[in-house]
């Protein structure tokens, strides 16, 4: 692994191998400074909970080694295959899924096409981009070019998932070398209305097959999918302009201050007996209050009484 720029790893999770190698490998990788991709399919439904638990902490521990981590659920290989197609041809299917995902990527930068990319764009939308989903679709015709659009963002491995609101997009169109600005146009069109956020980095190439006759391959990958926006930073409280009315100091001011030096409990008696005696004063006159009293408890006032 040494002096790879890039390194794809693929693997079936839910088993021994593939789910404990692949976090190892992608993290030798880390090390190494390589961009890392890790392609990996999740078990059938008929495998049972265990192995879906494995797949999803396997994949949980490659996410935080790994740039960019490409899921695909084998049950949606059924979406795919014809109905009564074989088990082996069912497995031929998985393998060209992780190899169609591969070679998206990589014909963006080896491939001669009318629209290079190099490596730096690549990196700069997968590195450090979390989950990602990716979807193929293939087409002939005179439609062929928004056919294939339309197939690769409704493509059965997406899982119901929208690639609106993705941080970084692929998209690699391949096809002859007789592709028409028109179709390039109604075909990027297509995905860039999809994606629809203003800030996603969108990277696009066309690659030259001439393999493909008639047929037009579009490759979305879509990255950062699902991601959490960074949370505002909490909003500092400031001390606010005082309000109120200012008046001057008044002479009954300057006695309480003066008071100042007594304790509480002082000032609280002395407060308490000047209450009473001028309620005794105004209407009680028949009660007399002691101020020293108070310093009794009530229960032997009242055996005293």
């Amino acid at each position: 692994l040494e002096d790879s720029h890039m390194v794809f790893i693929t693997a079936g999770f839910g088993g021994g191998t593939g789910t404990g190698a692949a976090s190892v490998i992608a993290e030798i990788c880390k090390e190494l400074g390589a961009l890392t991709v890790a392609v990996v399919t999740r078990p059938f439904s008929f495998e049972g909970k265990k192995r879906h638990r494995m797949a999803e902490e396997g994949i949980d521990q490659l996410k935080e080694v790994a740039d960019t981590v490409i899921t695909i659920p084998n049950d949606r290989l059924r979406g795919i295959a014809q109905r009564n197609a074989k088990m082996t041809d069912m497995f031929k299917k998985a393998d060209e899924i992780l190899l169609h995902s591969v070679r998206g990527i990589t014909d963006l930068i080896m491939l001669p096409g009318l629209v290079n990319l190099d490596f730096a764009d690549v990196r700069t939308t997968m590195s450090k981009a979390g989950l990602a989903i990716m979807g193929i679709g293939i087409a002939s015709g005179e439609n062929r070019a928004i056919e294939a659009a339309e197939r690769a963002i409704s493509h059965p491995l997406l899982e119901d998932i929208s690639i609106s609101g993705a941080k970084g997009v692929l998209m690699n169109i391949t096809s002859t070398s007789d592709l028409t600005m028109e179709d390039m146009t109604e075909a990027s069109d297509r995905i860039y209305e999809e994606v629809g956020g203003e800030d996603a980095e969108i990277i696009w190439g066309q690659a030259i097959d001439e393999t493909l006759g008639d047929e037009m391959r579009v490759t979305v990958i879509a990255t950062g999918i699902g991601t959490k926006p960074e949370p505002e930073a909490a909003e500092v409280l400031r001390p606010g302009t005082l309000r109120g009315k200012i008046r001057d100091i008044t002479p009954a001011d300057m006695r309480n201050a003066a008071n100042l030096d007594e304790p509480a409990f002082v000032r609280r008696k002395e407060a308490a007996g000047e209450a009473a005696g001028t309620i005794c004063r105004g209407g009680y006159k028949g009660i007399v209050i002691d101020n020293n009293d108070l310093d009794i408890p009530t229960f032997l006032r009242r055996k005293a009484d």
